[in-house]
């Protein structure tokens, strides 16, 4: 006969190996806090370059601003029309993008590899860039992007 005190026994019992399961299954990150808050700074700039109009304007320039170095700022202002400095420097503009690996070049510099993807009904690409982020002051920004 099962009595209410081993109800309550089970249930006690089955509270403890939730606890001791939940904590095992438990994944530490590994990443350092620099690849964490600098693969976010990327982020956010793909996201944003992706999300709006990929061409070269002095204008879409000036709206990416807030993401990047002031030296790259002012190196792109003479890229050429309508190619796109991001990605591929040209105009064959990619899809989609994922954010991948991320090396640690210093504490306030990091190398964050960047995913570009081009799928048509003819074609599937995909090619990787890096992109240099850098910490200026409390903020992470995008410097260099090399493809």
């Amino acid at each position: 006969m099962i009595t209410n005190r081993t109800i309550k026994r089970l249930a006690l019992l089955l509270g403890l190996f939730g606890i001791v399961f939940s904590s095992a299954c438990s994944v530490p990150n590994l990443e350092a806090p620099e690849c964490t808050d600098s693969r976010l700074a990327a982020k956010e700039l793909y996201s944003y370059h992706f999300g709006n109009e990929m061409r070269f304007s002095p204008e879409n320039l000036k709206r990416r601003e807030k993401f990047i170095t002031p030296e790259l700022f002012r190196s792109l202002q003479n890229a050429p029309p309508d190619a796109d400095p991001f990605t591929t420097k040209d105009t064959d503009f990619p899809k989609a993008f994922r954010i991948g690996g991320c090396q640690v070049l210093d504490p306030a510099k990091t190398d964050v590899e960047v995913l570009l993807f081009w799928k048509t009904d003819t074609r599937t690409e995909q090619r990787t860039i890096h992109v240099e982020v850098v910490k200026e002051g409390e903020k992470w920004l995008v410097n260099k992007i090399l493809n």
